[in-house]
């Protein structure tokens, strides 16, 4: 995949398609890639499990059936937890240039997975016939046109502020105030809130809850029990985390990732 994300010249459109499958050219699965950029963007989708993208600015999510984008040149690290098939269509710094600045999380549409399934097609080609470049228009259109979806963690960079969101990562189920957060990183509780506001454009209350249900995700993909990801998420129930979980994503998370199988099947 590497030289597809490297090439300048060619099809303004790579499109892949990938597995975990032994012997597929474009494994997937379980795996961490370090710090790493590329010179074409790239939009992603997966059929299973998660894949959770970190910045220098925050972190996004991206579970099944959504479309990840990544603008060329962004310095990134992935993990991949679980991932057994998706696709991927590769960008020039041109076609990229009417998509997001910014990494962001969108919905994908039928049309839209379509079109990348013709395209891959088209993997070894040095250009693209004109049906074909009329095609990739189409798939921007969709691209464009996609609803985006609130799976960004963002990160304060003021150093108390980070220190703070870096604590609540690592255990969740601190229930402590923002007023004691602050004392413990000698801000006062006016100052860390304008931080978090200013600099993450949420409050804490709704940074935190936005951390807890990226980390819920991210247990989830790997076959927790419900029960136990509300304890170490520091919800009082279970029926609060599921609550909290519904409203986020229309569905409870026992049924989350199994609906998105199901969507695949009738997708496919």
């Amino acid at each position: 995949m590497t030289s597809f994300t490297e090439r300048i010249d060619g099809p303004s459109a790579i499109a892949i398609w990938g597995s975990d499958e032994p012997g597929n050219e474009f494994r997937l699965g379980t795996r961490e890639l370090d710090w790493h950029h590329h010179r074409r963007g790239q939009l992603f989708c997966i059929e299973s499990g998660l894949i959770r993208l970190h910045t220098r600015q925050g972190s996004w999510l991206l579970p099944p059936q959504r479309i990840g984008w990544l603008p060329p040149g962004l310095h990134h690290k992935v993990t991949l937890s679980g991932v057994l098939s998706g696709w991927g269509v590769m960008l020039t710094p041109g076609a990229s240039r009417t998509l997001p600045s910014q990494p962001c999380v969108m919905g994908v549409s039928d049309l839209l997975r379509a079109l990348v399934r013709r395209a891959a097609g088209w993997t070894s080609a040095d250009r693209l016939t004109p049906a074909q470049t009329r095609l990739v228009a189409v798939l921007l259109d969709e691209v464009r046109s996609a609803p985006q979806e609130p799976l960004h963690l963002p990160m304060p960079t003021e150093t108390r502020a980070l220190r703070i969101a870096n604590a609540l990562i690592k255990r969740p189920s601190d229930g402590r105030t923002l007023q004691e957060f602050a004392a413990w990183t000698g801000l006062s509780e006016r100052t860390a809130r304008r931080i978090f506001m200013a600099e993450t454009g949420m409050s804490f209350a709704q940074w935190r809850q936005q951390a807890r249900l990226t980390l819920a995700l991210e247990r989830l993909a790997r076959n927790e029990a419900v029960a136990d990801v509300a304890e170490r998420l520091g919800y009082a129930t279970p029926s609060n985390f599921i609550a909290m979980f519904r409203r986020a994503f229309g569905a409870p998370p026992a049924r989350y990732f199994s609906t998105q199988r199901a969507t695949r099947g009738r997708t496919g």
